[in-house]
């Protein structure tokens, strides 16, 4: 007597390696992408870091061009925050990872602030002109 189709069909195991190599396949193309996203998103930290670094460096010195700077380092469509925390500079540079969508980075870099001209003491300035003369 011969069985149903129904389970024929579950008894039959033609195609099998094809479906287990389309899983492999599949499993090692989303390993290489969250692979290359981290090697990315490593390089996407360092540059946040070195564009935080010239800002804080910058606008400790009280250059006005620091934002724009840290722009050009930055990666495309990073949000630079710069803050005035009293006698330093905290500059924070983040970014998206670039392939996924499914999270950001950021770099920190603080600065103390360089003394100017008006945070000298009017005695101290007299006191380094007398002894120029």
């Amino acid at each position: 007597m011969r069985r149903p189709w129904w389970r024929r069909l579950s008894a039959d195991e033609t195609g099998m390696v094809t479906v287990e190599a389309a899983f492999a396949l599949a499993a090692i193309a989303a390993f290489l992408l969250v692979a290359v996203e981290v090697v990315a998103g490593v390089a996407v930290a360092i540059r946040c870091t070195d564009a935080a670094r010239e800002v804080a460096r910058l606008a400790a010195a009280g250059d006005a061009s620091a934002r724009s700077v840290g722009a050009q380092l930055a990666p495309s469509g990073a949000r630079i925050d710069i803050a005035d925390d009293g006698d330093r500079i905290v500059v924070t540079v983040s970014a998206g990872l670039p392939l996924l969508p499914v999270g950001s980075v950021s770099g920190s870099s603080v600065a103390a602030k360089e003394p100017t001209a008006a945070d000298v003491p009017v005695d101290v300035a007299e006191d380094v002109v007398a002894e120029e003369e």
